[in-house]
């Protein structure tokens, strides 16, 4: 589904993010993404950061299309397609832990906001620390990692997620993030015997599982995903050591 949506409130996250809140009627589960695009910009996927009611976006500014989001004031139109892909699953009687890393706090907050789960917002510095606010009025026990120790634990949020889990016996860790992140922390979940739900990411063109760009192995992290199980983790031989480029070449993260 493509449409024109209204942005309705645009509100300043950090020094480099904002959040832009629009009308769009279309359901959406936590963890789901849209494409978005505008006049002179490439269209690009963005993790939903409101899913009930209007919805959202948060973005941060790292290249010419988040910069050219960045400009778009209330009253302004995007092009919107979506929603796409898997979500976040939660079970009754189980006990969640919610991990956001850098910008990834805005595909986890929705689930927060949904489950009221104990969370985890982690960042570089206290200045890339994102919403703070809606995570509190959710989850009554919301802890923060910064890496320069400006805010809360000193350390990333990988570290804290293991002194957490050794007070409270997790039944999933639910986490978006930086693929490095992600990466250990996939290996501490196996340490600890905790299963987990992790959403990756990769270059998506279309959303909708058609152009291959976004292919990790065998899965197609647009359709697939982007949120995958432990189980299907452990079948990935690209996570954490290899991605593709918008051409399809094959790119390594680590030499």
């Amino acid at each position: 589904m493509s449409e024109y949506v209204k942005i309705i409130s645009v509100k300043e996250e950090a020094y480099d993010t904002k959040t832009f809140e629009f009308e769009m009627e279309a359901e959406a589960r936590p963890g789901q993404f849209v494409m978005i695009w505008c006049p002179g910009m490439e269209e690009i996927p963005m993790s939903l950061s409101k899913t009930v009611g209007n919805k959202a976006i948060t973005v941060k500014r790292i290249g010419p299309d988040t910069e050219r989001i960045h400009q778009f004031k209330v009253g302004d139109t995007l092009r919107v397609r979506g929603p796409y892909g898997n979500g976040y699953t939660f079970e009754e009687g189980k006990e969640y832990l919610i991990i956001g890393g850098g910008v990834g706090a805005a595909s986890i907050m929705p689930a927060v906001e949904q489950s009221g789960a104990d969370t985890i917002i982690g960042a570089r510095s206290d200045r890339d620390l994102i919403l703070k606010d809606r995570a509190e009025a959710a989850s009554k026990n919301v802890w923060y990692s910064t890496d320069d120790g400006s805010f809360g634990f000193h350390g990333n949020a990988v570290q804290l997620m293991k002194e957490k889990y050794a007070l409270k016996k997790y039944d999933c860790v639910v986490a978006c993030g930086p693929e490095g992140m992600l990466f250990f922390l996939y290996k501490a979940c196996q340490e600890l015997g905790v299963d987990c739900q992790l959403s990756l990411e990769r270059h998506m063109k279309c959303g909708a599982g058609v152009c291959g760009c976004c292919v990790m192995d065998k899965q197609r992290v647009c359709k697939d995903g982007p949120v995958f199980t432990a189980a299907q983790i452990a079948q990935m031989k690209d996570f954490g050591v290899c991605k593709r480029d918008d051409c399809g070449r094959v790119v390594n993260f680590r030499k």
